[in-house]
């Protein structure tokens, strides 16, 4: 089984229920635990283009938002599954998700 890394970023108010839809669909199991991930609060910043419906801040201004770094593991066989729900999940019209293959997967069977 081939593990990633998956780090969600999501405005403060909304990191729970990320962190609870990625568990409840597969990620975050090492071992014998399930739910394991890790957070970290930083400053998000971005300016919504025309076209575009945000769901904090006003097009053409460059907004700053408190969020969370949400970090957790994924098996290949829910990568798919976790993704489309986080996706729905997210209050944002296009979330920042990042996906790292582990080099050190053999370690977290």
């Amino acid at each position: 089984m081939k593990l990633f890394k998956v780090v969600v970023y999501a405005p403060e108010k909304h990191a729970r229920k990320i962190r609870d839809v990625l568990a409840e669909n597969g990620a975050g199991h090492i071992g014998n635990y399930d739910y394991c991930s890790f957070s970290c609060k930083g400053v998000g910043r971005f300016r919504p283009q025309e076209g575009t419906k945000p769901f904090i801040g006003n097009k053409g201004k460059v907004e700053e938002v408190i969020e969370e770094r949400i970090e957790t593991v994924v098996s290949d066989k829910n990568i798919k599954k976790v993704l489309r729900v986080v996706i729905d999940a997210h209050p944002y019209e296009e979330p920042a998700i990042d996906i790292f293959p582990l080099l050190n997967d053999k370690y977290l069977k």
